[in-house]
């Protein structure tokens, strides 16, 4: 058998999944080269416990070249140029060939499509951003907050929520809660759209149980760094003492360059198999757009990048070698919602279903947080 050499782009949940499961089912005469521009990898959703307080930056994070240990090749390096026809990888100035391509690169946060928006507030789905905004809330005595989505998609749905909810549990243990208003303002017209009108309802009703405002449908046209005001589009103004937000987000420009990209602005795969238009070439994660039967796309999600993970290294793996069977997504996800106070409810459900996904919230208990604390230790000490 000749050997296969299958290169994978970005370290993050998908590209290291996709990485150990075609691990374990190749030999090792066939290559596994992993490639990302960081050499550590940040366990983003532990990002949330950080902007409060609860995480230091060294123990969300693990050197990549730990996967070395386990036969897989790790290259560091920006990923310059990308030919899908030829699956020919630029990195670092080096080209790099494959006969299985899969692209897990993510999606880029773009704060600059907003003017303002970058010099006024903290981008907390970053590292920098995250501790940033945990040392300007540590200053908090009073005033307003804002957590605002700044764009109606962006991966990880829950989070805005959650960063909501866990400064108002801070805020509280501060003691400074009656001093300080929290407000969301979202561009989206509910949270968690996709997920049905109930999960929604219900985590409306957790803000307000909060006694935290929800201001849905308002999109930011702009944000005054020196006056701390928000302009949005429907003619809304929102001052603000501390600003915390999503960016919008767009495809990393290796992949807009590559012609993979479709009018919907991102990579187009087959929705069971993760196979975009050109053979031997998948996409998987935030990077990929994957239109549901409800008119909206599949969540950009840390659960979905993992199962389109397994998925595309069981079909590698039996493409190779003949041996084990092929797999499909299913849609299947879930996902932990943090609301502090050691208590997370916990939603999940098949995104697939037709003609809407069958999704359903469990309520807040400590068990969830638990469970979720759990499998932070068990991603950061046995995944890398």
């Amino acid at each position: 058998m000749t050997p296969q050499t299958i290169l994978i782009l970005g370290g993050g949940v998908g590209g290291i999944v996709t990485a150990r499961e075609l691990r374990k089912r190749l030999p090792r005469p066939h290559r596994i080269v992993l490639v990302d521009r960081e050499r550590e990898h940040l366990f983003a959703p532990s990002l949330l416990w950080l902007m409060v307080g609860e995480r230091q930056a060294a123990s969300i994070r693990r050197p990549l070249s730990r996967l070395e240990r386990k036969g897989i090749e790790i290259r560091i390096g920006e990923v310059e140029r990308l030919d899908v026809e030829s699956r020919r990888v630029t990195v670092a100035g080096i080209a790099l060939d494959a006969d299985y391509l899969v692209i897990a690169l993510g999606a880029e946060l773009y704060p600059d499509a907003v003017p303002g928006l970058a010099g006024a507030g903290h981008n907390f789905y970053t590292l920098a951003g995250a501790e940033a905004f945990r040392d300007a809330l540590a200053r908090v005595r009073s005033g307003r907050i804002v957590v605002m989505t700044a764009a109606p998609a962006y991966k990880c749905p829950a989070a805005p929520y959650e960063a909501a909810m866990l400064v108002e549990a801070f805020c509280r243990g501060q003691g400074i809660r009656d001093a300080v208003q929290i407000d969301v303002y979202a561009a989206e017209p509910a949270p968690m759209g996709v997920a049905g009108p109930d999960v929604s309802g219900a985590v409306k009703q957790l803000l307000q149980t909060k006694g935290i405002p929800y201001h849905p449908e308002h999109q930011v046209t702009m944000v005054d760094a020196a006056a701390r005001r928000i302009t949005f589009a429907n003619g809304a103004i929102a001052d603000f003492d501390l600003l915390a937000y999503v960016p919008p987000h767009r495809p990393p420009r290796v992949v807009r360059d590559s012609g993979l990209v479709e009018p919907n602005g991102w990579v187009s795969v087959d929705r069971h198999t993760l196979e975009t238009r050109v053979p031997r070439v998948y996409a998987i994660g935030d990077v990929v757009a994957i239109p549901l039967t409800m008119g909206k796309p599949l969540p950009k999600a840390g659960v979905f990048a993992h199962g389109e993970a397994e998925v595309v290294a069981k079909n590698i793996a039996h493409a190779v070698t003949g041996a084990g069977a092929t797999a499909r997504f299913d849609g299947h996800g879930e996902c932990f919602i943090e609301v502090g106070d050691g208590k997370a409810g916990f939603g999940g459900g098949n995104f697939y279903a037709e003609p809407t996904p069958a999704v359903t919230l469990r309520a807040p208990s400590w068990r969830w947080h638990l469970s979720k604390v759990l499998f932070e230790k068990s991603w950061l000490y046995t995944r890398l």
